[in-house]
């Protein structure tokens, strides 16, 4: 019985509170777990390592932004309507982006380069008429699509679009 207790008492959380989200190679995912909110104001904290440095198979796709952490919104799916944190690897640089969904189209932006194994701040702040997404002080805004308060489901770190994570990659989380 204390075995069975201590076997799932323990946390996967390190010893500063990060939690490792690990995309293996051959996948886009790194979890799959279903969380809701109803918050507008998130606050966390991400740290690379070297893993996030990749080549994608096609070169145009380099320019592809992978996800980060972010929510759905509006009510409805990911897809529809959702904001996130992205990133890439690009020309030797690790880009932070705002990716939104926005009635089925998606868009984006660099708001920050960030270094390898540093920790990185990020906000995200949900208004009635828009996202502002901040890495280290430096922030964006975007529009958004409706106004209100919604139950919102979680989004967790995912590679690519059309390409699978070509090795291991990992990312440390805290305060999602």
């Amino acid at each position: 019985f204390f075995i069975l207790i201590s076997f799932f008492s323990c946390s996967k959380i390190d010893e500063n509170g990060f939690k490792d989200y690990i995309i293996k190679k051959g996948n886009h995912r790194s979890v799959c777990k279903y969380k809701t909110t109803y918050n507008e104001n998130f606050k966390l904290e991400v740290i690379f390592d070297e893993s996030a440095q990749y080549q994608s198979v096609d070169p145009i796709n380099q320019y592809d932004v992978n996800k980060l952490w972010g929510v759905s919104d509006c009510g409805q799916g990911h897809m529809k309507s959702s904001i996130r944190f992205g990133w890439r690897w690009l020309n030797d640089t690790l880009e932070i982006l705002w990716f939104k969904h926005q009635f089925g189209e998606f868009d984006f932006e660099t708001i920050a380069t960030v270094e390898i194994n540093q920790v990185n701040n990020l906000e995200l702040n949900i208004s009635d008429t828009e996202y502002t997404l901040s890495v280290n002080g430096v922030s964006k805004t975007t529009p958004r699509s409706c106004s209100g308060v919604y139950k919102k489901y979680i989004l967790y770190p995912y590679f690519g679009g059309d390409e699978v994570a070509p090795h291991n990659i990992k990312i440390k989380l805290k305060g999602v």
